[in-house]
C-alpha cells in the first residue's frame, strides 16, 4: 500500500509540476505577444506621426511657394503694366510728348525692377532651382527691357524700337516659362498626395 501512495504522490506532484510549466509558458507567451504587440502599436504611432509631420512640412512649402510665386508675379505686372505704356508713346504724335512719357516710364520702371528683385529673393529661397531660376532669367530680361528704354528717350528710329520690342517679347516669353513652371511645382502630385 505504500507503494501506491508515492505513486499517487509522485502522478500529483508531476501534474502540479505540468501544471506550473503550463501556467509558466502561457505566462511567457502572453508576455511575448504583449511585447510584440506594444511594438508594433510603437512602429505604428512613429509612422503615423512621421506621416503627419511631413504632410505638415510640404503643406507649408506649399504655401510659402505659392505666396512667393504670386508676390512675383505681382511685381511682374506693376512692371507690365508700365510697358504697356508704350501704346500712348506712339500715340502722341510729338516728339517733346514722346521723350516726356518714355522718361515717364524710365523713372517709374526702375522701382518695378527692384521689387522684382525682392520678390526673386523669396523665389530662391523656396525653390525648386527651375522655377528660381526662371525667375531670375525673367528679372535679367527686365533689366535689358529698361535699359533699351532708356535708349529710346530722344532717338525715334525704327531700330530702336524694334530692339525693344524684341527685348520685350523675350521678357513675356520667358515670364509665360516661369509660370508654368511654378504652377509645376505647385502640382500635387500622387505620391506625394
Amino acid at each position: 500500500m505504500a507503494v501506491k501512495v508515492s505513486a499517487g504522490l509522485t502522478d500529483s506532484s508531476a501534474m502540479a509540476n505540468s501544471g506550473l510549466w503550463v501556467g509558466v509558458l502561457t505566462a511567457l507567451t502572453a508576455l511575448g505577444a504583449s511585447y510584440i504587440t506594444s511594438r508594433a502599436t510603437l512602429r505604428a504611432a512613429l509612422t503615423q506621426a512621421r506621416t503627419t509631420t511631413r504632410a505638415e512640412a510640404l503643406r507649408q512649402q506649399h504655401e510659402r511657394r505659392r505666396s512667393s510665386y504670386r508676390e512675383m508675379m505681382s511685381c511682374v505686372h506693376a512692371f507690365n503694366a508700365i510697358t504697356w505704356q508704350i501704346d500712348e508713346v506712339d500715340a502722341t504724335s510729338d516728339r517733346e510728348g514722346k521723350d516726356r512719357l518714355l522718361s515717364q516710364m524710365f523713372e517709374r520702371i526702375g522701382p518695378a525692377i527692384a521689387d522684382m528683385n525682392r520678390a526673386i529673393h523669396e523665389v530662391r529661397l523656396d525653390g525648386p532651382t527651375g522655377v528660381s531660376d526662371a525667375a531670375d532669367h525673367t528679372r535679367n530680361l527686365a533689366r535689358e527691357v529698361q535699359s533699351l528704354l532708356k535708349t529710346l528717350i530722344g532717338d525715334h528710329s525704327p531700330d530702336g524700337r524694334d530692339a525693344y520690342d524684341a527685348a520685350y517679347r523675350d521678357f513675356r516669353e520667358s515670364y509665360v516659362t516661369f509660370i508654368a513652371l511654378a504652377r509645376e511645382a505647385l502640382e500635387v502630385k500622387d505620391e506625394d498626395a
